[in-house]
């Protein structure tokens, strides 16, 4: 039985699309959607991947088939046909590539905005009617502009997701700031006088958090959040989002910071709005209680390293045979640490 081969081509396409939606919407590679942001980005890879994969079975079904339909027969000694080019081939495989690219782009940065990026247009406007509100000349208003570009702590744009013009003066229920430094994540919350080495959230209410480092950049990296944001000495990152999972989630520093960067990393806690709040009165009850224990650490003179430091340690979840070590490494060397 002989198909004409427009339509094996056409029932070739039509099951090359089914494999590939289906692949693209099931993979399984991402881990646990747990915010509300997540869906978003989910719906951008579902996408990319179910191109990739359309253009991996073509490509790859392509070649697998001129090798086996134009192989050298045996005995077959002639040289092939003198092809020089196909100028419509090659602005079809050129144009299929830049489209594509270009959907994804434009696909992305409609995503990104969605999620409260950085949006030119709008400040741009915003600068525009700064100008007009002072009557600025065109001179003063190119630098007013410049400004507000760069300059974060004008308060029109921040850095980071969620920090667009139009969002950033909304109320958020809850605002944490984070503070990375070689090679721990600090968490402070202004509300309640918290710091913590665990970030702790409540499921179903914003989030704003106040990212920078202390010393190098890092990045704040939320994987089953599918957020992340630099975290840079001296300049202040924002990053919104909704919780909608409640869990422990792993918080991973995804910038090359230093020897041990691999093993900075700290938990993020999603609770339920009730167990939100005990862990609050909790952490307000023991800070009460360890008030003591810091203040007779700064009487140092028959305390060890470890014993000094073990009040705030025990904070940031770290146990005191690892600051020994730390203690001991460091003394070797000659260091400030070296008694």
């Amino acid at each position: 039985m002989n198909i004409p081969s427009q339509i094996a081509t056409l029932l070739a396409g039509i099951a090359l699309t089914l494999v590939s939606l289906w692949y693209g919407q099931n993979h399984g590679l991402l881990p646990v959607a747990a915010s509300d942001e997540a869906a978003q980005v989910d719906a951008l890879f579902n996408m990319m991947m179910t191109i990739s994969i359309g253009l991996f079975i073509l490509v790859q079904g392509i070649i697998v088939i001129a090798l086996i339909r134009y192989r050298r027969r045996d005995g077959d000694e002639t040289d092939g046909p003198p092809i020089h080019g196909n100028i419509p081939l090659e602005i079809v495989w050129t144009a299929i590539p830049a489209v594509t690219v270009l959907i994804i782009a434009v696909y992305s940065f409609e995503i990104y905005n969605a999620m409260g990026g950085l949006d030119p247009m709008a400040s741009h406007d915003h600068g525009t009617r700064i100008a007009m509100d002072h009557q600025m000349s065109p001179s003063e208003h190119n630098a007013q502009t410049s400004l507000i570009a760069y300059d974060p702590s004008q308060g029109d744009i921040a850095l980071g997701l969620g920090a667009s013009p139009e969002n950033q003066n909304q109320p958020v229920p809850l605002t944490v700031n984070v503070m990375g430094l070689q090679y721990a994540w600090i968490f402070t919350y202004p509300e309640s006088g918290l710091t913590s080495g665990e970030l702790h959230i409540p499921v179903g209410q914003e989030v704003d958090l106040k990212i920078t480092a202390q010393d190098v950049l890092h990045a704040f990296w939320l994987p089953e959040f599918r957020l992340k944001q630099d975290a840079i000495p001296g300049r202040e990152s924002e990053l919104r989002f909704t919780p909608n999972r409640v869990g422990q989630y792993p918080i991973v520093c995804a910038e090359l910071c230093g020897a041990y960067h691999g093993a900075m990393g700290a938990q993020l806690f999603v609770h339920t709005p009730e167990e939100y709040q005990s862990w609050v009165k909790e952490q307000q009850a023991v800070a009460s209680n360890d008030t003591l224990d810091k203040a007779v650490a700064l009487n140092s003179v028959n305390r060890s390293s470890s014993e000094i430091l073990a009040p705030y340690a025990a904070d940031m979840g770290i146990e005191s045979k690892t600051l020994e070590q730390l203690h001991s490494s460091h003394s070797s060397d000659g260091s400030p640490f070296s008694r």
